[in-house]
């Protein structure tokens, strides 16, 4: 029997276990645009066409008009949250197939419960002690490949995430002293060790499993359920459909019930991150709407068609091309990249993303850097959209240089080669970091260190303007640093670009 590969979708497997098919089922896709964006114009806020899918900090998903519905309903009525979770919790379980459910503010809250959960279970002491773990069980274990910027939501439990990657090492590490294991769902078929294997001997050891499946579709059966797992957790606000600050928790039903107890509305560590009555009732209409009615299918053939409409329009540029692509990954949907050849049109992907995002309508994209070329992801398009995104991406590509030729560059002022502190001054605070520059002709090279790590820099001296960029990794993280700016009289200074965080202040001297 062949082995079925469990962490990348295959269309026929979604359909299937989503119920599609049943009589009366519809598309969930969104009607056309009807909403008036005046709400956000009013404040001097202009809302954009999105192709970015489902990125938090870009929106999310559009919420589907049951959920919408059902928000506004719960909000007329006051209601006690631990009765109230109690009864949709059970609805979600029966409709999903799992043990127990809970509804969270989102799929990294569910990450942070889970693991409070693991380490302290239901014990008001221990619950009080969190973040500090001194003299509980304090280490989370997480396979190499799911390491990623969310496992700041299991260590805000107080907790030490330790990596491994070889079944050797897991069996090694697995001691008294781990509360949890941690793994990426979507990264899981890239393990040198499987789920089924880690869980196994987890559980002989009374270790939970988690697993993360933020922008995944809860099936039934449940794909890491059903492989061993005690604790799964999703994302409302993506391909669920929900609403945007909500999540769910599945699984084991002791620590589903712990987990609730050290969120919101209890005081405990996740008293922060609240879900109201709205959002558990929405949560539960979408989960609702999914089990019974949503025909993925259907969505899935529109948002086929936007990106074939797209695709019309942008191939009739000279050296442009398109590629469709199915399901990959964690993405139940398909995308498409659209890719120029330089000689022909002279234009770099981070200036097409410019230009898209400032004109009108402003259309937000993954069109950024030195690239030629970029990927777009249809899911939070509205109807109407392709007709504007193929006309705006075609005239971008069209109106571009015919050619592109590496600027001239002049000859740097001074020789940059050393060792330099490098002070930032952020938003709020400053912190000194160096650099060891290695400068030949243009070009600079060497290494960048921060506090907490270090990493390779790459950039160009073009007379007195520079620029470099480099990354430090922080646990599962990757920090970025783009530094431009002027030397002059043995000191720089300038701007830096720290992506998610914003930007700020940099002057360097020589040390």
């Amino acid at each position: 029997m062949k082995k079925r590969n469990l962490g990348r979708w295959n269309r026929r497997e979604v359909f299937q276990a989503s119920a599609l098919g049943l009589l009366g089922a519809g598309p969930a896709a969104p009607a056309a645009r009807t909403g008036d964006a005046a709400v956000y114009t009013k404040v001097g806020y202009t809302p954009f066409i999105n192709l970015t899918a489902t990125y938090t900090i870009n929106g999310g998903a559009l919420t589907l008009p049951e959920v919408k519905q059902a928000m506004e309903e719960a909000s007329h009525f006051p209601v006690n949250l631990d009765e109230l979770m109690e009864k949709v919790g059970g609805r979600i379980a029966e409709l999903l197939g799992s043990e127990s459910a809970i509804v969270t503010s989102g799929a990294a809250a569910a990450l942070t419960h889970a693991t409070a959960a693991c380490v302290a279970g239901a014990d008001p002491e221990k619950m009080q002690q969190l973040p500090n773990v001194a003299g509980l069980k304090g280490i989370v274990l997480a396979p190499k490949q799911s390491r990623n910027a969310y496992d700041h939501a299991v260590r805000l439990a107080g907790v030490r995430m330790v990596e491994f990657d070889t079944p050797d090492e897991y069996h090694r590490l697995l001691g008294n002293d781990v509360a949890m294991v941690m793994v990426l769902g979507k990264s899981e078929p890239e393990q040198k060790i499987r789920l089924e294997e880690i869980a196994a001997l987890a559980h002989k050891r009374g270790v939970p499993v988690l697993v993360d499946a933020a922008a995944e579709l809860p099936l039934k059966p449940n794909p890491y359920l059903s492989r061993g797992a005690s604790l799964v957790a999703y994302s409302g606000g993506k391909i669920i459909r929900g609403p945007q600050c909500a999540g769910l928790l599945l699984g084991r039903k002791d620590l589903v019930a712990a987990a609730w107890i050290n969120s919101s509305p209890h005081h405990a560590l996740g008293r922060p991150m609240k879900v109201g009555k709205e959002e558990i009732m929405g949560m539960l209409a979408a989960i609702e709407v999914f089990s019974s009615k949503r025909d993925l299918e259907a969505d899935y053939k529109l948002w086929t068609g936007w990106l074939n409409t797209i695709a019309d329009g942008v191939r009739s540029v000279p050296g442009v091309t398109t590629k469709l692509s199915g399901p990959a990954g964690a993405s139940p949907f398909p995308t498409m990249q659209v890719d120029w050849d330089p000689n022909q049109t002279g234009i770099t992907a981070g200036e097409v993303g410019e230009k898209l995002l400032h004109g009108t309508p402003r259309i937000m994209s993954h069109a950024e850097g030195e690239g030629f070329g970029f990927r777009i992801r249809p899911i939070s398009m509205q109807p109407g959209d392709d007709r504007i995104v193929a006309k705006r991406l075609s005239e971008i590509l069209r109106a571009a240089p015919k050619g592109r030729q590496a600027p001239a560059l002049q000859a740097p002022v001074t020789d940059v080669s050393g060792e330099w502190e490098i002070d930032i001054e952020f938003v709020s605070g400053w912190t000194r970091h160096r650099a060891s520059f290695d400068a030949a002709a243009n070009n600079v090279a060497g290494t960048y260190r921060g506090r907490v790590g270090s990493g390779a820099i790459k950039g160009t001296l073009d007379g007195e303007q520079i620029q470099f960029r480099s990354a430090i990794a922080y646990e599962g993280t990757s920090l970025s640093y783009r530094f431009e700016g002027t030397v002059n009289h043995g000191r720089m200074s300038g701007e830096v670009s720290l992506g998610e965080y914003g930007k700020g202040r940099w002057t360097a001297r020589r040390a």
